[in-house]
């Protein structure tokens, strides 16, 4: 076999290898965070660093909502897990500042 053609179909295995492995880490981070979570504690390091993990987070996890928008409604725990909060109760009433964030 020629040497050119070797490399060439080397390089088509790994760039489709390379579009699988970013196709299935899109896919996990589309889902919730604690199925997200126990997919990425199985994947080893170097597979990670492969791939453009910024960038796909960032479009897996947009959401659809544009400033200024009205907040889907949810429920909550209270912190002392006594009672639940629901967002559309408080609307009308008061204002509601919803923070949203990694303190790590």
């Amino acid at each position: 076999m020629d040497k050119r053609v070797l490399i060439t179909r080397l390089g088509c295995i790994l760039a489709a290898s390379w579009v699988l492995l970013c196709s299935t880490a899109y896919w996990a981070m589309t889902r919730p965070p604690e199925v997200f979570g126990a997919i990425a504690a199985h994947v080893p390091m170097p597979a990670m660093m492969l791939v453009p993990f910024e960038t796909l987070w960032t479009h897996a996890r947009a959401g659809s909502l544009a400033p200024g928008a009205e907040a889907p409604d949810f429920t909550l725990p209270t912190l002392d897990h006594t009672a639940t909060l629901r967002l559309a109760s408080f609307r009308g009433s008061r204002p509601v500042v919803l923070v949203f964030g990694s303190y790590t």
